[in-house]
């Protein structure tokens, strides 16, 4: 086609590792070379020694496959689609529109997208969200699927584009982040939709630009940039659920709750979908037992799937890094991480390290029976005579080994505190056994205390997926506290 020819590019790429189209299409080639033997087009045009469909040269990261000798990495997927999206735009009109539809929830995905179109000359000026998944698909079974697919909205960028600075990026960029989250929160976009729908905003900022240098002269590539817009919009998502201090907050900061109750406000937003019934039944941990592969193993196939919520590491550690959230610290307490995904504990696993053996298994045999029998039979996790509130272990693990050696907790009295969410999941703990003193005794405490306790429980209610155990034991919890 002739340079500037076109009014529209309009294009839907690859999705990075999501599908490995050409493999899944040897299916029908196979069947499609039995009716029609004589047709000639039903090769490979690059290899005429391959009796399947062309894969190497295929733009998708699977590194099962190489390309002159080097694998399809992450690095040939951007390489390949900066070359397509630079034909795109040759053919573009100057004063043409271009959009790209892309759905994937991995960081990696979105970030050798970009890296290809800006890397072409795209300037990306919007998103939108178009929901267009079907909820009862295979993939929407794993945790925190897309509802919806991104379209990017994008014009050629002008040869003579200016040189940005850093530090007049950073400034435009919470604002335009956060006008965007206002907007489409108000159309009912949520969750991972609405963070990935933030990257058209952020990105016109930065790609309207040559490129974007500091003072002194650096050139900020795209990957840094973008570490600055998953913080604005994880900052932006707890100023909303938990307040501004929240947002603002570093590790244990002072006036603000701890790092565990940032995690998990933050994971149960991203969590959150666009479609209200996904997010009211798929997500709910009592189904969880069928979804995500990514436990598979001998032991866990013969016991079936934990359960809890789960996100893709990759999407957790990309919000939490920038908020002074450190994964390793609550592995084990709040959250598992194994093969790739991040696995929110449920409250009945975490009764051990908040009541002890007894109080744990206690608490287990209690949720088995409600799920099985629809009864709410009393547990006696603590004597009923005396009605002082209950000494909560905190998070903390019995001994720590460092550098070989076991050190006692003696000497990290601090980090065992019970946090704010460790006195919120004891008090729907107590509520799950049906221990009203000592619940009452509890809240009557954290009164006393002041007003962060129920200021996130509140905000995790609102959170939660409807109809999961967390969101039920919290609500009925907060019905008890005195007024």
């Amino acid at each position: 086609m002739p340079d500037q020819c076109a009014d529209v590019y309009f294009t839907d790429p690859p999705y990075y590792d999501s599908i490995a189209y050409a493999d899944l299409s040897d299916f029908f080639f196979v069947w499609l070379k039995r009716l029609l033997p004589e047709e000639s087009v039903l090769r490979d045009p690059f290899d005429l020694t391959n009796g399947l469909t062309p894969k190497d040269r295929e733009c998708i990261e699977n590194q099962e496959y190489e390309v002159d000798g080097q694998p399809k990495d992450r690095g040939f997927f951007e390489r390949t689609l900066a070359r397509a999206f630079s034909e795109g735009r040759r053919v573009l009109k100057a004063d043409g529109v271009g959009s790209v539809i892309f759905a994937h929830k991995s960081t990696e995905g979105w970030e050798a997208l970009l890296g290809g179109m800006l890397g072409a000359g795209w300037l990306i000026s919007a998103s939108w969200p178009v929901t267009s998944e079907m909820s009862n698909r295979l993939v929407a079974r794993d945790a925190a699927a897309l509802a919806a697919s991104v379209h990017l909205v994008c014009r050629p960028r002008p040869d003579e584009a200016p040189v940005g600075d850093w530090a007049d990026v950073l400034r435009e960029l919470p604002t335009r982040v956060g006008d965007w989250m206002e907007r489409l929160q108000g159309e009912g976009v949520r969750g991972a939709d609405l963070v990935f729908a933030c990257i058209g905003p952020a990105l016109e900022i930065f790609s309207r630009y040559a490129k974007v240098e500091t003072a002194d002269g650096r050139e900020v590539g795209l990957p840094e940039y973008l570490e600055k817009v998953w913080e604005v919009v994880g900052r932006s998502a707890l100023a909303q659920v938990l307040g501004t201090a929240e947002a603002k907050a570093r590790n244990g900061a002072a006036g603000a709750v701890e790092e565990d109750a940032r995690l998990t406000a933050l994971f149960l937003w991203t969590l959150q979908s666009t479609d209200g019934e996904t997010s009211d039944s798929a997500n709910a941990e009592g189904e969880d037992e069928e979804r995500s592969g990514e436990d598979d193993d001998e032991e866990g196939s013969a016991r079936g799937k934990a359960k809890g919520f789960r996100l893709v590491f990759d999407v957790v550690r990309r919000f939490a890094q920038p908020l002074g959230i450190e994964l390793p610290k609550w592995e084990g307490r709040v959250i598992e991480i194994k093969k790739g995904v991040v696995r929110l504990l449920p409250i009945a696993e975490r009764a051990k390290q908040l009541f002890g053996e007894d109080g744990a298994q206690a608490v287990a045999t209690r949720l088995e029976e409600d799920a099985a029998i629809g009864i709410r039979p009393q547990l006696s996790l603590f004597p009923e005579e005396r009605p002082a509130a209950p000494k909560i272990r905190g998070s903390g693990r019995g001994r720590v080994k460092r550098a070989g050696a076991e050190v006692s907790d003696d000497g990290l009295i601090a980090a065992r505190e019970a946090t704010t969410l460790d006195r919120i999941h004891a008090a729907m703990l107590l509520q799950a056994g049906g221990r009203s003193n000592a619940l009452r005794a509890l809240l009557k405490s954290e009164q006393d205390r002041g007003p962060e306790f129920l200021r996130l429980a509140n905000a995790l209610s609102a959170l939660y997926p409807k109809g999961c155990e967390e969101k039920r034991l919290l609500d009925a919890m907060l019905l008890a506290v005195p007024r």
